[in-house]
């Protein structure tokens, strides 16, 4: 037997940063996305959209990578979006992400810092945090290729 607990923090921004994320919209897709998790074998812990980026606290499955879960993820949700609302044909995702693990001691705040990313984002521009959450995982990047 294998015992696994796989928890993410996956964030990534619509094209172009469009505000295509309302109110209205972002319970169901939020709804629609913990679906898609739960199909996996996953388990969707909270997901939250400020109108231009999606945060995703979730689990997933071992036999799954975290490269294509996104990727299935991104692109399901997409074309979710398109046939359920129409004036939404041009939405879409931007091309990258980022992913990082969660341990069990960190995951309370996180939860915290998700659910208040409307609030968040009246002060913190999506890039900031970005910059933000990968220095402070130690991840290097290139600004030129920032979202």
């Amino acid at each position: 037997m294998s015992y696994t607990c796989l928890r993410y923090h996956i964030t990534y921004s619509t094209k172009e940063r469009r505000t295509w994320i309302s109110p209205e919209l972002l319970p169901r897709i939020c709804e629609y996305m913990g679906g898609m998790i739960r199909q996996v074998k996953g388990h969707p812990i909270l997901i939250n959209e400020p109108e231009d980026h999606l945060h995703v606290v979730c689990s997933i499955p071992p036999t799954i990578t975290v490269a294509d879960f996104i990727r299935d993820l991104k692109s399901n949700c997409t074309s979710w979006i398109h046939d359920t609302f129409p004036d939404l044909r041009d939405f879409c995702w931007q091309d990258g992400y980022a992913a990082f693990t969660v341990s069990p001691t960190v995951l309370p705040p996180l939860l915290n810092y998700v659910l208040a990313q409307q609030e968040h984002h009246k002060k913190v521009s999506f890039r900031d945090e970005l910059i933000w959450l990968l220095k402070n995982h130690g991840i290097g990047f290139d600004e030129r290729y920032l979202l």
